[in-house]
């Protein structure tokens, strides 16, 4: 951000001395927010004011009801004020500051309205009013030039930004759920739009774009930028969905002031709530919340996975306090069929749906679905302590569903963790940013990944690696090892079944722990059978019948022990049982013969193990770090001592200075 936006949004802030004591720090952005906003949209309508009264008059005089449309060309704009009253106005008046504010506010056409609903603005007018402060911010704000020649678009959406971001500090909440760093969305945006550059030069086009956790709106401001930019006789628009109030507002109204639908921003949950049921967009791109529970819907969730691919969650459900890859599913849903020319999307992660979860689980199967139908494009690992509300690592997913001929089968792993700038002043965890050089060149890199992976002689070949979408799978499979027993009943086998439920219900339980407390220290049996002999003599002699099923089990779990040189333990059929603490797991490659594998690698060291294949699971995760992953060997010992040496030295000096 540069230093015009901080200073603007440094003005703006100004008024936070008047707040001071009668509003807490956590509450300023209620205030400060919607009145940036009533004055951005105050200044923006400026030049036709005069025009809407004049228009609004003539058709109320006309007896003409249905007035938005004709309102709204006279604004020039897609939203209007009727009002005889400004911001000038406003402070002209001191005495009834309060009453002419809410007729202002209620002279808004019905879309700019809505904005202020979603910050409860009323009830700040009130209480700024019963505090004497509403007369003094009003005139604070009316200093304030906002019209679109002095602060364009992109710096007042800086500017709302950095509001944010202090107020997020201020109230100990995470700034970064409501907007993402301007350069990553302009990486993003690039990588995900770059490879359409031709088809994005045809004439007359319309684009639609969604982020369904838009926030402020910052990346469907970049893609809509980046389309117009390469076509400026195209068409985009952009459609958003935002869970907080105030990023809402200000997204709908950016849009507003750029002359486009602002019903296209939609507000509530979009996992519970989907705001734009069955459309479908060319690209699709967000910034979900790292790491969001999805607790609060499940019920909604769930029920969308009963319908299955009917619904939006089919493939399966992530882990209740993770829903990244809930978002990408309800992404997929809304993209184009292939048959309607496709669509592409873009999403930030952090390192979790890369590798959460076994085989079988919720996000292995997520991961198997989108592999197995081919719609994963590429994964391209950022630097780390890139966004203000985490240092982690982030990751962004590429995914379309019209992949071309030669791409076909295949993943792009890029990595560019090392691609950054250190920032000058951090913000928040944000210590390191993403040149425009960084950006041009990563971008250049995403559209010949296929050339620099398979020439080794390429500058960046060692940044860039392609597989199979097969690669990341693999075959779960369980190796057991066969149950072998010794018998005997020692101390620890008496202390496990005095705690057994089983056998604290039995009605005997004294009889029958007092008739095994002899056989401890007595010699141990290989033969299941002959210390089954001496478990019924001992028995009879304590007048104790045959055990009760629970309790029978409980005794012999407690008397058999692990021993390789024991008695191999059959089923009826003499096939041999599993040892269950013996039981181990492999991942087999997918593509891999599971018995070739286990001949290869694990019964030249467990020449007894086997595969139980009806525990077999297939499961699939991208080890993206392990792929880059580069042996820096250890710096020699003589080197380090030596290292140590110096160390020690400069202490002692340094101590004997003080001494002195």
């Amino acid at each position: 951000m540069s230093n015009a936006h901080q200073q603007l949004a440094g003005f703006i802030w100004q008024v936070a001395d008047l707040l001071r004591g009668d509003y807490k720090q956590s509450e300023y952005g209620k205030v400060i927010l919607p009145f940036t906003v009533l004055r951005r949209l105050d200044c923006v309508l400026a030049p036709t004011r005069d025009a809407v009264r004049e228009r609004d008059a003539e058709l109320a005089q006309k007896g003409v009801q249905n007035k938005d449309r004709m309102l709204r060309r006279a604004a020039g704009r897609s939203f209007y004020n009727t009002s005889r009253l400004d911001f000038a106005a406003l402070v002209g008046d001191q005495d009834n500051v309060a009453r002419n504010l809410r007729r202002y506010l209620g002279s808004f056409s019905p879309n700019a309205q809505e904005i202020f609903e979603s910050y409860d603005f009323h009830a700040q007018i009130n209480k700024l009013e019963n505090a004497g402060l509403l007369y003094q911010v009003v005139g604070k704000f009316a200093e304030l030039d906002l019209s679109p020649e002095v602060v364009d678009n992109h710096q007042m959406g800086y500017a709302f930004e950095e509001l944010i971001r202090r107020f997020s500090e201020l109230s100990n909440e995470t700034a970064g759920e409501h907007f993402t760093p301007r350069e990553v969305i302009k990486l993003m945006v690039n990588l995900l739009l770059a490879p359409d550059e031709q088809d994005l030069l045809t004439p007359g086009k319309v684009f639609k774009v969604l982020d369904p956790a838009c926030g402020t709106g910052g990346m469907l401001t970049a893609a809509e930028d980046f389309i117009l930019e390469h076509n400026p006789d195209a068409h985009a628009r952009v459609f958003g969905q935002e869970l907080n109030p105030e990023s809402y507002a200000i997204c709908r109204s950016d849009v507003m002031i750029k002359g486009e639908d602002a019903d296209n921003i939609r507000f509530g949950n979009s996992f519970s709530h989907d705001r734009h049921p069955r459309a479908r967009f060319d690209y699709l791109l967000a910034n979900p919340p790292f790491g969001v529970e999805w607790k609060k819907v499940r019920e909604e969730v769930e029920h969308e996975v009963g319908l299955g691919h009917a619904g939006r969650f089919g493939a399966g459900l992530p882990r209740i306090n993770d829903g990244s890859l809930l978002f990408l599913q309800h992404m997929i849903a809304h993209m184009k069929r292939p048959d309607e020319g496709g669509s592409r999307l873009a999403i930030v992660f952090n390192g979790s749906p890369l590798f959460t979860g076994a085989a079988g689980s919720g996000e292995s199967e997520i991961r198997r679905w989108l592999l197995e139908n081919d719609w994963l494009e590429a994964i391209v690992a950022l630097p780390d302590q890139l966004f203000y509300n985490t240092g982690i690592s982030t990751y962004f997913w590429i995914l379309t569903n019209r992949k071309e001929p030669a791409q076909r089968g295949k993943v792009v792993l890029l990595d560019a963790r090392d691609q950054w700038a250190k920032m000058r002043k951090s913000l928040g965890n944000k210590r390191k940013y993403v040149t425009d050089e960084h950006i041009t060149e990563l971008t250049e890199l995403y559209g010949a990944a296929s050339t620099a992976a398979s020439d080794p002689e390429h500058p960046l070949h060692s940044k860039v690696k392609i597989f199979s979408t097969r690669d990341f799978g693999y075959q779960r499979v369980t190796v057991e090892r066969p149950l072998v027993l010794r018998f005997e009943v020692t101390e620890d086998a008496i202390t496990e079944l005095e705690v057994n439920k089983a056998v604290a219900k039995y009605d005997d339980r004294d009889a029958l722990l007092d008739a095994l407390r002899p056989l401890v220290g007595t010699e141990p049996s290989t033969k299941r059978s002959e210390f089954a002999d001496r478990l019924r003599t001992t028995f009879r002699g304590m007048q104790l019948g045959k055990l009760p099923a629970p309790v029978d089990k409980a005794v012999w779990a407690a008397v058999s022990v692990s021993d390789p040189d024991g008695e191999l333990q059959t089923d009826r059929h003499g096939a041999p049982l599993p040892d269950p603490d013996l039981r181990d797991n492999e991942n087999v490659p997918l593509d891999e013969d599971i018995d070739e594998y286990m001949l290869r690698e694990v019964l030249p060291h467990v020449p007894d193990a086997w595969v139980d294949h009806s525990k077999t699971k297939i499961g699939y995760e991208i080890p993206f770090t392990r792929h880059f992953y580069v042996y820096v060997p250890p710096r020699p010992l003589a080197e380090i001592d030596d290292e140590l040496k110096e160390l020690e030295a400069e202490i002692q000096h340094l101590l004997s200075e003080v001494t002195e």
